[in-house]
C-alpha cells in the first residue's frame, strides 16, 4: 500500500474539524447533557460500552455525543480511551446467578423456578411511531413517573420488581441434558487486550472477541447460521437483564469485597441434540453463552448462537452444512466493527502512488491487448 506525505494541509484539516463541530450546533437546539444521553438513549450508550469494552456510562454518553450518534465511532472513542487507563487489579469471577434481575425470560419452559419476569421490554409493542414523544415536556415526564410510582405502590405485577433466580441451565445440567464443553487448560483467561488471537483459540478468547464485536455483524452471522447457511437450531434457555455485583479480593485479607455493580444482559441458548463424533456419550443439547453491558438482548442472543455453533464445530458434531459462521478464524477476524470500519475508511486517505501504479499496469495491458 503506497502513501505520499501531504504538506500544507494542517490548516484545512483543522477547519474540517471545526466545521464538523459547528454543524452539530447550527440548528440552534440546546446541547444534550450527558445524563440525558445516558438516561434516554440507553441502548446507544450500552452499545458504545460493550463494543468499546469499557463499562463507563457517562463516558459512553460523552462518546455518543462526540460521535453524533455514530455507534462505531462512539465505541472507537471509548476503546481508545480505555487504552490510556492504568490497570489496577483484576476482579473475581462473576456469576449470573448473583444478578439482581429486572427481566428474566425463558422460551424453553413455560414454568421456570421463580417464574417468567417480562420486565422492561419493547418486544410486545406494535412498531408504530408515537407522535406524543415529539411533544414530551416536563409535565409529561412527571405524569409518567407518577403512574410508575402508583403501580409500584399498589404492587402491580412486575412493576419495579428486582429478584434473584436460579438458572434454567443448571436444571438442564443436573438432568445431564447438556454436552460438556471441550476440555481446555488455561491458567488464566485469555486477555484480548494484550494478546493477539491465535487459532484455534481458547473459548475465553472467543467469548471476549464476541463480547466486543459489532452487534450488527454478530446478528448477521447468527442469522445466516439459523436461516439455512448453517446448522443452528437454537432455543432460548434463559435471558436475564439486571445488575451484576462486581467483587475484588481484599489486598490484605483476600476476602471478596463488593465494589459496585454493572448493568448487564446475559443469555444462554440450547441447540438441538447432536452426537459427538468419536464419543460414546449420548446425544445432548449444546449450550451457547452471551454477555454484554447494558440491556443488549439481540447482541447476547447472537453471541450465544455463535458460541454454540463454534463449540459444535470444535466438537465435530455439526452436520454437513456448517456454514460460514462455523469457521472460527473467519468469524472472529471479521466481526469487530472498529477494525472493519477503520480498514474500510482508510480508503479515503491518499492512494496516489498505488493508483498511479494501477494506471501504468492498465496502460501496459491495453497496449498488449491492442497488439
Amino acid at each position: 500500500m503506497g502513501y505520499v506525505a501531504a504538506r500544507g494541509g494542517t490548516e484545512a484539516v483543522l477547519r474540517a474539524e471545526e466545521l464538523a463541530a459547528a454543524l452539530r450546533l447550527l440548528g440552534g437546539s440546546d446541547p444534550l447533557q450527558l445524563p440525558q444521553i445516558s438516561d434516554q438513549l440507553r441502548h446507544a450508550v450500552s452499545r458504545a460500552m460493550h463494543e468499546g469494552a469499557l463499562y463507563a456510562p457517562l463516558l459512553a454518553a460523552l462518546a455518543v455525543k462526540q460521535a453524533e450518534g455514530d455507534s462505531i465511532e462512539a465505541s472507537f472513542l471509548l476503546r481508545a480511551y480505555r487504552t490510556t487507563l492504568t490497570r489496577v487489579m483484576a476482579t473475581l469471577p462473576a456469576s449470573g446467578r448473583t444478578m439482581a434481575c429486572m427481566r428474566r425470560i425463558s422460551a424453553s419452559f413455560k414454568d421456570i423456578p421463580g417464574g417468567q419476569m417480562l420486565g422492561p421490554a419493547q418486544d410486545y409493542q406494535i412498531r408504530l411511531l408515537q407522535p406524543l414523544l415529539a411533544l414530551e415536556d416536563g409535565d409529561a415526564v412527571a405524569q409518567a413517573l407518577a403512574r410508575y410510582a402508583a403501580l409500584v405502590a399498589v404492587g402491580a405485577p412486575q412493576a419495579g420488581e428486582i429478584g434473584h433466580f436460579p438458572k434454567v441451565a443448571d436444571y438442564l445440567r443436573a438432568e445431564q441434558l447438556l454436552v460438556a464443553p471441550p476440555a481446555e487448560v488455561e491458567d488464566e483467561p485469555f486477555d484480548l487486550t494484550r494478546q493477539a488471537l491465535i487459532f484455534p483459540c481458547p473459548r475465553s478468547a472467543r467469548l471476549q472477541a464476541l463480547a466486543q464485536a459489532d452487534s450488527s455483524s454478530l446478528m448477521t452471522f447468527a442469522y445466516s447460521s439459523v436461516r439455512g447457511y448453517g446448522d443452528a437450531h437454537p432455543t432460548l434457555a434463559e435471558l436475564r437483564y439486571g445488575y451484576l455485583p462486581i467483587q475484588v479480593a481484599h489486598p490484605l485479607t483476600g476476602e471478596a469485597v463488593t465494589i459496585g455493580e454493572i448493568e448487564a444482559t446475559e443469555c444462554e441458548i440450547v441447540s438441538k441434540a447432536h452426537s459427538v463424533s468419536n464419543s460414546s456419550a449420548p446425544p445432548s443439547f449444546n449450550l451457547g453463552y452471551g454477555f454484554a453491558f447494558g440491556q443488549s438482548e439481540v447482541k447476547v442472543m447472537s453471541m450465544a448462537i455463535l458460541d454454540s455453533v463454534l463449540t459444535q464445530a470444535r466438537l465435530g458434531s455439526l452436520s454437513g452444512n456448517s456454514g460460514p459462521a462455523a469457521d472460527e478464524e473467519f468469524l472472529l477476524l471479521h466481526c469487530d466493527g472498529i477494525e472493519a470500519s477503520g480498514f474500510t475508511a482508510h480508503y479515503k486517505l491518499p492512494h496516489y502512488v498505488t493508483f498511479e501504479a494501477d494506471l501504468r499496469v492498465l496502460d501496459r495491458a491495453r497496449k498488449h491487448h491492442a497488439e
